[in-house]
Order: structure tokens, then sequence, then C-alpha cells
């Protein structure tokens, strides 16, 4: 046979997985080490930079740039958009592309933040001194303090690791992991600095899930006019029990004359009382509601709304406003068509 066309022995492929459990368990563990080796750097010698850093971007008056070529310019896209979405406007600039009129778009009142584990990327320092005339601060992140990016930076966060995963030690893996995790601890500082919320972050981020559990009020996903299913306390249960199935909520409002919640009644109400009674015809809905039902506000988030239904194990909720006048009806359902749940 075809040595080409031969198949792997069991032995062999058993080795060759007992090799790749242990390169990533060895990738892994030196990644992990890199991480510690900057942890203590910035505890001890480094505090001072990164601090000066933090402010320098607090005060910034523009945007925030990122930039970076190859692999670098990889975690800048990312440094950026945490940034971005974390209350502090931000964009990424390709060097390249910087060099043929994307610098334009950088102004005196921004902070460019650069990246080069060398700190020697010719593509990168070919627009800085661009960038220094312009008065622009600079922030570089290398793994060189004796860099020339380094030596005409305003501030310097060193990235250094020992040595990469990479088997070769050439590939950038430690060194781009240790760059997104101080680019990560830049953001976060800042973030806590500016007093950034949950409220905040939900604007940023309108489409994702927190956003819709910050944002979406009662008000936005309830069910109002003719599609609130609602009667009067001296309503036959027979009529009460068409309104619940006509209006599809599995329960009813019961209002008075100005149209103030005085009861509720629901389909498992009904459930318990088939048990008891057989003729429906001769009961009023007020003999047999629910009186002082929950409620909701419109002007209160949907997620509180959740939170009364999973805390009282039920499925509906009636809307208020604060004279109890019904105002709404919310329905689970309505809750998970909204993608509040």
């Amino acid at each position: 046979m075809n040595a080409l066309n031969a198949s792997p022995t069991d032995d062999a492929l058993v080795s060759a997985a007992r090799r790749a459990v242990q390169l990533a368990s060895e990738t892994l563990q030196i990644e992990a080490d890199a991480l510690i080796q900057l942890q203590e750097r910035l505890r001890a010698g480094d505090a001072p930079a990164f601090s000066q850093a933090v402010s320098m971007l607090l005060s910034c008056h523009g945007r925030v740039v990122v930039s970076g070529i190859g692999k670098s310019g990889h975690i800048a896209r990312k440094i950026s958009a945490t940034f971005a979405s974390t209350g502090t406007p931000s964009f990424f600039v390709h060097p390249a592309e910087a060099a043929h009129g994307d610098l334009g778009m950088v102004t005196p009142q921004d902070v460019f933040i650069a990246i080069s584990y060398s700190g020697e990327a010719s593509e990168l320092m070919s627009i800085l001194p661009i960038i220094k005339r312009l008065g622009v601060r600079l922030i570089a992140l290398t793994g060189n303090p004796q860099s020339s990016l380094a030596g005409i930076a305003d501030i310097h966060l060193n990235l250094h690791v020992d040595k990469e995963a990479c088997p070769l030690n050439l590939a950038p893996t430690a060194s781009t992991t240790v760059t997104l995790a101080l680019g990560d601890a830049l953001a976060v500082a800042v973030l806590d600095a500016r007093g950034f919320r949950e409220e905040d972050f939900a604007r940023s981020h309108p489409g994702g899930a927190l956003g819709r559990r910050l944002l979406t009020y009662v008000k936005d996903v309830m069910r109002t006019g003719e599609a609130i299913p609602s009667v009067t306390p001296d309503t036959g249960l027979t009529t009460a029990l068409l309104e619940i199935t006509k209006k599809g909520m599995a329960m009813t409002a019961v209002v008075d004359a100005e149209n103030k919640v005085v009861g509720v009644f629901t389909d498992g109400d009904l459930r318990r009382l088939i048990e008891t009674s057989q003729d429906f015809t001769q009961i009023r809905i007020a003999d047999v509601m629910h009186t002082n039902p929950r409620s909701v506000r419109a002007d209160q988030l949907a997620v509180e709304a959740v939170e009364v239904m999973e805390t009282y194990r039920i499925n509906q909720l009636l809307v208020t406003d604060n004279a109890h006048k019904l105002l709404g009806a919310l329905h689970i359902h309505d809750l998970t068509r909204a993608k509040v749940i």
C-alpha cells in the first residue's frame, strides 16, 4: 500500500490525541502565567503608568482611537469595541489606511492607543509623527519599553511576556492574550470611574438580552383597549367565561363603574369552582372572584412584572394606575414574545 494512502494506526491516533491535549494544557498554562506576570507588574512598578493612562482616557474630549497591525490590529479592534460599548466613544483605525486618508478621522481632542508588541511596526510608526504633530495624546502598548514606539509615547504600558505559547515561540499567542486583557483592564477602570451602570450598558446594546430587560417597560408590551378582558361585578359567570375565551388571556379583570379594579377571575379559579359547583347560571362573578389581585404600573420595567409573576406563580397581571383604574393587562406570553424572558 502506498504510504501516502495508509491510515494511521490506533496507537498513532492515541499518541496524537495525547499530544494535542498536552499542547492545549501547556498553552493555557503559558498564557495564564503571562497574565499573572502582567498582574504582578501592574501591582508594582507599572501602577503609576496605568493610572495615568486611565486619567488620560477619562479626560478625553474626543474619541479613543485604537490602532495596530496584524494580530495586534485584531486585538485593537476588540479593545476599541469594548470602550465604545462601555461609555467611551472609540473607533479602530488601520495604520495602512490611516496613511492613505483615514488620519483625517483623528482630531487633536482624541487619545490614540497604539499597539505593537515589538514597538517597531513600520506601518504604525510611519503615522505616529503626524499624530504627535496634531497634538494627539499617545498611549503605547508594547512588549519592549526600549522600543521606538515606547520612546515617543506619552504613556507606555508594558506587555512583555517571557515566551509565546506557540511551540516555535513565534506566533503571537501569550502576547495577544496579555494585550487583550490589558485593554479590558483599561476599559473596566474607565467605566467604573465614569459611574457607568447597567442602564448605560443597555442603551449601547438595545438589541441584546440585557438591553431588552432594562429598556422595555410594561406599557411597551401590555394589552390595551378592547384587548383587555374585563367585566363588572354583577356579570354572570357564564358571560364572564365568554369574555375570558374571547380575549385569550385565561383570566378577566373585574372593574366597577369607575373602571377601578375590584377583582380578578382566572382559569385556575374556574377549575377549582368546577369541583364544588355544577350550576353556573346563578353565579355572579363577584361571588367567586379574587379581590385585591396582583398588579403592576405601566411605567415599571417589564422585567419587574416577570419578578412578580415568578414570586406569586401566576401567568397574568393587571396594569393599573395609582387610583387602581385598569389601564392594561399582561400575560407571560407577551413578555416571552418581547424577549424579556
